[in-house]
């Protein structure tokens, strides 16, 4: 409770006292008692009573979160031209009155849902898109009265700013906005730039109406029951789509993965077949220089002598006569007598 509405409750009490000390003095009176003291009494009650009413009537206390438009019968214009600020001010009673305006933010919301806005029932707005498209936009709009026009205000619109300033210029603002995308825009990559448009559009018109834009909140998007079922339907069939090109890309990697193990047992196969060819190459060209060297060192004695060995192991000692050859020929080679040969008898 300020003080003016402290004065006020005073001169209420001192009225309510008046009247009861005119009362008594009444019944004095009639009773033929004493009643000069008591008409003092009441006299001064009643003066203290039309002071305070008249003290309470141009007291006006203004608090932090208001101003005040007087309205003034000793001005020219009609009002004052300053709006009380926040504290006590006076005003001459009876020609003056004093109209409050709230400077603090306010909301107003526009929703489906029955019990969320100013209006009770569905109060969303209704707005078409480039494509013939019909949505439901649910939003918000925090606005604020600007103070440095709050009398221009006053004087355009008084206390209707909210119902035919805010809720007109925000319903415009989003079907124009809303008519420039497509459906499919409004609720993906373009939702951003359209919030941005529709909060430009809003801004400029109260601004030129004396009010200030704080925030616009587009709250939801929805969509007639046709248009969702029918997107419904488009994503089951994207998100079947979807599956089926995963199933044909995971086909693809285990072909190419079977394909890829075949070529290398293929390439084993074939790293292993040049690995024995170069093998068996090394190991004839061995040979063929094992035999190489083993010719050239051969002798007719020691094939002999290789060739008895194979014939009785255990001989150690072989007498052989001079002159002669072995007792057994090689293999493959030819006899040869070993009687001297006789010489011819010339007649």
């Amino acid at each position: 409770m300020n003080i003016a509405d402290v004065v006020r409750a005073l001169a209420g009490f001192a009225w309510l006292a008046a009247v009861g000390l005119g009362l008594m003095m009444i019944v004095r009176v009639s009773r033929n008692q004493a009643s000069r003291g008591l008409s003092s009494l009441t006299v001064g009650v009643l003066i203290a009573a039309l002071l305070l009413t008249a003290l309470g009537a141009g007291l006006v206390f203004i608090n932090p979160e208001e101003r005040g438009i007087v309205i003034s019968a000793l001005d020219s214009k009609g009002y004052r031209t300053d709006a009380l600020t926040p504290g006590l001010h006076w005003v001459v009673p009876g020609a003056e009155r004093v109209e409050l305006y709230k400077i603090s933010r306010q909301t107003y919301t526009m929703s489906v849902a029955a019990q969320e806005g100013q209006i009770t029932g569905d109060d969303s707005i209704r707005a078409r898109t480039k494509d013939g498209q019909e949505v439901f936009i649910d939003a918000s709009i925090i606005y604020a009265i600007d103070t440095t026009k709050i009398i221009q205000l006053h004087i355009n619109w008084q206390n209707r700013y909210e119902d035919q300033v805010v809720r007109p210029t925000a319903r415009n603002a989003i079907r124009d906005a809303v008519s420039q995308y497509g459906v499919e825009e409004i609720v993906s990559t373009k939702r951003a730039e359209m919030e941005t448009l529709i909060t430009d559009a809003i801004a400029e018109k109260m601004s030129e109406n004396d009010l200030v834009l704080v925030d616009f909140l587009l709250r939801d998007i929805h969509f007639s029951d046709e248009y969702a079922a029918a997107v419904e339907q488009k994503q089951i069939a994207e998100q079947q789509a979807q599956q089926a090109k995963l199933v044909v890309e995971q086909r693809k990697q285990e072909a190419e993965q079977a394909r890829q193990v075949a070529q290398g047992q293929a390439d084993a196969a074939v790293i292993a077949s040049k690995g024995a060819a170069e093998a068996r190459l090394i190991q004839a060209e061995a040979e063929a220089k094992a035999n190489e060297l083993l010719a050239a060192s051969l002798t007719p004695a020691l094939v002999q002598y290789q060739y008895i060995l194979r014939l009785a192991p255990g001989v150690q000692t072989i007498f052989i006569p001079s002159g002669n050859q072995f007792i057994l020929p090689l293999p493959g080679e030819p006899e040869t007598s070993t009687q001297p040969t006789t010489p011819p008898v010339t007649p």
